[in-house]
């Protein structure tokens, strides 16, 4: 699987939606256990079953993306090391292109290059998101603690 293929989202239809609830249910049963691995079976075409061994912290991930899935949402699963293209960056960012581009340029954000390309570490964007999304919160507590002591009237 190439890399952009692995970045590749799509929104779950109306059936994948309900197929998720389900098992991300019914799988999340099995995560209180003290087992490094699980099994489960899965069903060929010829509806033969055929058991399958997994770690039991790829099943909680497993039920993190059939919960994600659960409620409507696109998923994209990256791997740690992995670096990103200022497009890829971006999208996961939800900010347009440019503004990644300048907030690389001004050293908020760590890059490199490759060739003539910017490149994003996962962890070093996920880091700055982490920031940016503290520091939001931060000013959101500020705003609202200001709008009590002044008393405009939201409760």
């Amino acid at each position: 699987m190439t890399r952009a293929q692995a970045l590749e989202t799509a929104l779950p239809v109306e059936r994948e939606v309900a197929a998720a609830v389900e098992s991300q249910r019914a799988l999340a049963a099995f995560l209180s256990t003290q087992f490094e691995t699980q099994r489960i079976q899965i069903f060929d075409a010829k509806n033969q079953a055929h058991q399958v061994e997994l770690p039991t912290s790829a099943l909680r991930l497993l039920v993190d993306v059939l919960s994600e899935l659960a409620e409507g949402n696109a998923v994209k699963v990256v791997p740690i090391h992995a670096e990103l293209t200022t497009q890829e960056a971006a999208d996961m960012l939800n900010v347009s292109r440019p503004h990644l581009v300048k907030l690389l340029e001004s050293g908020a954000l760590a890059f490199h290059k490759a060739g003539k390309h910017r490149r994003i570490r996962f962890v070093d964007l996920m880091a700055f998101k982490t920031e940016q999304d503290r520091a939001s919160a931060q000013a959101m507590e500020a705003l609202a603690k200001q709008a009590q002591e002044l008393q405009l009237g939201y409760e």
